[in-house]
Parts: C-alpha cells; sequence; structure tokens
C-alpha cells in the first residue's frame, strides 16, 4: 500500500474530515515483568503531561509526532478545558494501547502482537476511532535491530536492539484511512515487517455495524514495475455480492471486486502475460465475469469468464499496448452489474514505467440508480427503469457519499508530486475531473501513456468506461477539493477532499490585497 502523507502544521483541518472504527481490547496485558515497571511509570507521567511520550524519543526532534508538534507550552495555555465538540490535538484520556513483539514467522521477520484482541496475530491490524490517542508499545523479540514508524502521522518507535529492549510512542488519530507502521531499518519492511492501522468515520456508538465500507482507499494501489522484461502476471478476483454503507444510515446490495468499490488497481508492462483467475462466491445470487478493456480478444475476456456462484474461471490475454483502462463485469444486464459497483483500473505501464512522482492515488466515478430518492435512509433497491432512462440518484467516488471526505480522503504533504489514476465506470455519465485550487501539469489524455502528455489543463473529460492519468505538483498547503465539475452532483455525493500538509505559502495565496514590494 503506499503510504501516505506525514503529519504537520497543515493537518489540523483533516480532524473535522474523521471519524471512527472498530474496538480494539484495551484491557491488554504485558508479558515481560520489566516492561510491567516501565509501562506503568509511563502511564503516571502520561497523566502529567501529554507530552512525554514524545519527548522521550529521538531527542531534540520536536516533529517526531504530530501531537508533539501542535502540543502548547504551558505557558502558552493557562486554561486547559476545551470545547467538548472541538476536535482537541492533545487528547487527556487514558490512551488505547498496542503491544507489539519482534519475532520470526514463516520464513519472514514480523510483529506478533501481544495481549487483547491483537494476541499472538501476524502483523496484525491494528483498529482504532478518531480522536483517540494511540500508544503503541515495542518489544525486541530476538535481539536484532527494530523500530515501527507510523509515516502518516510522522509517529516512531525508538531503535530497539538489545532482546527484550522496549520503546513506546503515541499520537492522536487526526486522520482516517489505512496507514502502514513498518519497520524502517534496511531490509526489514521488505522482510515482513509491515501491518496496518485502520482509523474509520462514525463516532463509536454511531457506527453501523451491520454494513460493510465497500469503500477503496484511493491509496490502495501497488507501486510502479519500473524496469523489468515481461513476465506472466497471475491475477486473482473474486466476485462478492454483499451489504454496504452507502451513506449515513444508508445501505445498498453492492456486486464487487474483492469487496470494495472499485476493484482492485491491476498493474502490469506491456508485453506481460495476464493470467486472470475469476471466482464467484458461493454465497452469490447472480453469475458475473470480467471484461478488460486492456485486452485483445471476445469481450475482453468476459466470453470466457461468465461464471454461476460457486464457479471459477481462468482467462490469459497479452498486455499488447500501454494505457489506463478500465475493467468491468460484463453480465447482462451489464449496466445494472456496473452500477452496482463492478469495475476498476488496470495499467500497463510502458517500458521503463511513468517518470516518478511522491504519490500516487486511485479514483473512479460511478452513479447508484435507487428507488428512494437520494439522502433517504434505510437499505435502498435498485430501480431498472432509472437506470436505463439514465436518471440516477446518486453520484460517487470509489462507491459511496463520503468515500474521500469523511472515509478515505487523499492526504499529501506540500512540495510533493502527486498522480491521480482516474476512471469512470458509470455506467452512463461522463465526468469533467477537476481538482479545486490546483491545475494539472501533465494529462494522459484519454489514458494514452505513449502520447506526450499535455501541459498545464484544469478540466479533464473521462467518458464512462474510459481513464485518465493527472500530474500535479502541490505548491501550498491546505485543503483541496475533487469533483465533477458538472457541480450539481456534488449535492448528490460526487466530492472528494486532498488534504495537504504543510506551509500555506502566501506568495502563492494570500488573503487580502496585494503586498507592496519594500521600497
Amino acid at each position: 500500500m503506499t503510504d501516505k502523507s506525514r503529519a504537520g502544521p497543515g493537518a489540523e483541518p483533516s480532524a473535522k474530515a474523521c471519524a471512527a472504527l472498530c474496538r480494539p481490547d484495551t484491557a491488554w496485558r504485558i508479558r515481560i515483568g520489566s516492561l510491567v515497571t516501565i509501562m506503568a511509570m509511563l502511564s503516571v507521567l502520561f497523566l502529567l503531561s501529554p507530552a512525554f511520550t514524545q519527548s522521550h524519543q529521538h531527542s531534540g526532534k520536536a516533529t517526531d509526532t504530530a501531537q508533539a508538534q501542535s502540543t502548547p507550552a504551558p505557558e502558552a495555555d493557562p486554561q486547559p478545558a476545551r470545547d467538548a465538540d472541538a476536535s482537541p490535538t492533545v487528547s487527556y484520556h487514558a490512551p488505547t494501547v498496542f503491544t507489539l513483539r519482534t519475532g520470526i514467522a514463516t520464513g519472514r521477520m514480523v510483529y506478533i502482537g501481544v495481549g487483547g484482541d491483537i494476541d499472538g496475530q501476524i502483523n496484525p491490524t491494528l483498529m482504532v476511532h478518531e480522536g483517540e490517542l494511540v500508544q503503541i508499545n515495542l518489544i525486541n523479540g530476538e535481539g536484532a535491530e527494530h523500530d515501527v514508524v507510523i509515516d502518516q502521522y510522522a509517529a516512531r518507535s525508538s531503535i530497539v536492539v538489545g532482546k527484550n529492549a522496549s520503546s513506546t510512542f503515541s499520537f492522536t488519530a487526526t486522520k482516517v484511512g489505512e496507514f502502514s507502521y513498518f519497520c524502517s531499518i534496511a531490509g526489514h519492511r521488505q522482510a515482513g515487517m509491515e501491518g496496518l492501522i485502520q482509523v474509520m468515520p462514525g463516532q463509536r456508538a454511531a457506527m453501523d455495524t451491520d454494513a460493510a465500507d465497500i469503500v477503496r482507499d484511493p491509496a490502495d494501489l501497488p507501486g510502479p514495475i519500473g524496469q523489468r522484461p515481461p513476465q506472466v502476471v497471475r491475477v486473482d478476483l473474486e466476485t462478492v455480492e454483499l451489504t454496504g454503507r452507502l451513506d449515513d444510515g444508508t445501505t445498498y446490495v453492492y456486486w464487487t471486486f474483492d469487496r470494495k468499490v472499485p476493484g482492485p488497481f491491476v498493474r502490469v508492462r506491456v508485453g506481460d502475460t495476464v493470467e486472470v483467475h475469476l471466482k464467484n462466491a458461493a454465497d452469490s445470487v447472480m453469475m458475473h465475469s470480467v471484461d478488460f478493456h486492456a485486452a485483445t480478444g471476445p469481450g475482453g475476456g468476459a466470453d470466457f469468464t461468465q461464471i454461476a456462484p460457486g464457479e471459477e474461471a481462468v482467462v490469459t490475454f497479452q498486455a499488447l499496448k500501454p494505457g489506463i483502462y478500465v475493467y468491468h463485469c460484463a453480465t447482462p444486464s451489464v449496466a445494472h452489474h456496473i452500477t452496482s459497483g463492478m469495475y476498476g483500473l488496470i495499467l500497463v505501464e510502458p517500458e521503463g514505467g511513468l517518470p516518478q512522482v511522491d504519490r500516487e492515488f486511485y479514483v473512479m466515478q460511478g452513479e447508484l440508480y435507487t428507488v428512494e430518492p437520494f439522502g433517504t435512509q434505510g437499505e435502498m433497491e435498485m430501480d431498472y427503469d432509472k437506470l436505463i432512462s439514465e436518471r440516477p440518484e446518486y453520484f460517487l467516488f470509489n462507491g459511496s457519499v463520503g468515500a474521500l471526505t469523511k472515509s478515505h480522503p487523499l492526504y499529501a504533504n506540500a512540495g510533493e508530486t502527486v498522480r491521480i489514476f482516474f476512471g469512470v465506470g458509470g455506467p452512463n455519465y461522463t465526468s469533467s475531473f477537476h481538482v479545486i485550487g490546483e491545475i494539472f501539469d501533465h494529462v494522459y489524455t484519454l489514458g494514452s501513456v505513449t502520447s506526450p502528455p499535455v501541459a498545464g489543463v484544469q478540466t479533464v473529460t473521462v467518458p464512462p468506461g474510459g481513464a485518465t492519468i493527472v500530474d500535479f505538483k502541490i505548491d501550498r498547503g491546505g485543503h483541496y477539493v475533487l469533483v465533477d465539475h458538472a457541480l450539481s452532483r456534488a449535492e448528490r455525493g460526487l466530492a472528494g477532499y486532498l488534504i495537504v500538509d504543510g506551509p500555506e505559502n502566501d506568495d502563492i495565496m494570500h488573503a487580502g490585497p496585494a503586498k507592496k514590494a519594500a521600497e
């Protein structure tokens, strides 16, 4: 997974777009006697000073965590009481605690969960609520050098060297999404020391536990291929029908590839042989298939993959032409399968790959045609008459209302270059894709990566079943909004946030009149 941005002075607005997830068990137990004493001391000191867990790490580095950056000095804030509705940078409640022990499992270096719901799990997923103070304890289990880094929050442990050596650090979960934690010692991440921390929207008490989060995180895509010879690439896809969260209090039975909308981002290079294994889940109701626009042959593979529930099919094709392409289900009614979430992107890289950027994101647009009007709560059903008449109730990025605002915003840092792979599943509406407050430095028109990109573009047109690639450098911190510039669609769910940490450069934009040059 592509890591997101580091927290910084410009990160505070993102807290307003965030919320919460599933419960980790905070009643954890520490199994090493010496660590019990250490943790008890830290707990007392933590209650006395929220900044303590930052100050004992890499001494002299004020940017070790987002919390350390924004904690005010006591003399600057003599009244610690805050508005209960505010999103404080520092939390004084007991932290949510996870303990990880380093070790070896299945021939790899890994983290092993200690205590609670993660006990014994390999590289466990750490699940927390927005606004919670999160404390991670690291125990060295075998004596090699290790640490834990969460790039998104600029949070990290100290390096632990000796067996049973330990470190602890904390941060406030102010950003929503899936973020990697990993060991930064050379080669250790690649050797297996990487897991996820998940922060999702909705207050703990208000969470809809019956409906799945079907949103594909925009940072969930494989990294560049770059230089390598052609090879056989196996792609496994499962078609799954499930009840997912469409909006607050609103659900829909999505048809998906791998339980998310859009389906997985597939990345190959020109000349590769792509071997697709498509499985239809046994509890599905419908037949499903897959049509790759990147494939040359009958139905883009759909002729060979029409499978009933519980069946599996395999189709192989040559990636003959580089570009960014849509794939989708092609089982009649094709529009019904697509509108319900069955679409994704496949990138066929040219030889040598694309120019390097700092961050890549994966965003797709689609529509939903429901019986009840937009905003109705409850479980929505598809309206076939509205579908064939092209009268959608919802316009969506990555499958749901608030997918890229409340649920999974895009994060980056000022000064970075960003690439967005953008496609339209549809099935019917063309998008006028635009990022408010930015200008695309390069646009790969109609998804072509062999033609020279167009420079200096404000808005790009993408038809249903089409895709594009846009690159731009972010020169100033702040909030940027992803839209279809058919802006009425924003009233029906179509918006996303790009939250940029870093300096808000007044030379580029500032409130008020132009500054007079010094005489």
